[in-house]
């Protein structure tokens, strides 16, 4: 059984981006991609916005565990959000395909050794 955290009542939602949000940190900074992540943010974010800004207004869900604070017309646990998920995503991902084999990191190559062993060009990896 999970545990019952809605004993944070109006701060629950906050308490769990916190979390989320320090694990997608901890993630982005261990792959030293903490400038790319934030880039990719910035772009998703104007979509992400007004997505979440169209499914409050309509009715699509509700958020009842949160403190009440709004900022242009969303609650500011929905602006977190709208940062930490993108993050946690790239920050696994990162994790799990970059390196300095990578022509754009620190360090690299300029190559992609396993891509050219396997007969394909730089960044076409089957």
């Amino acid at each position: 059984m999970l545990p019952d955290i809605t004993v944070l009542g109006p701060w629950t939602y906050l308490a769990t981006e916190v979390v989320f949000g320090t694990a997608a940190f901890l993630l982005l900074w261990r792959a030293d991609a903490l400038r790319r992540a934030g880039k990719t943010v910035l772009a998703l974010y104007p979509v992400a916005y007004v997505w979440d800004w169209y499914t409050l207004e309509v009715g699509v869900f509700a958020i009842p565990m949160r403190t009440g604070v709004e900022v242009l017309g969303i609650p500011i646990e929905e602006h977190i959000f709208i940062v930490v998920v993108p993050s946690l995503v790239i920050g696994v991902h990162e994790l799990l395909h970059g390196g300095p084999e990578r022509p754009d990191s620190p360090g690299g190559t300029g190559t992609d050794t396993d891509a050219s062993a396997k007969g394909n060009p730089p960044g076409r990896e089957l």
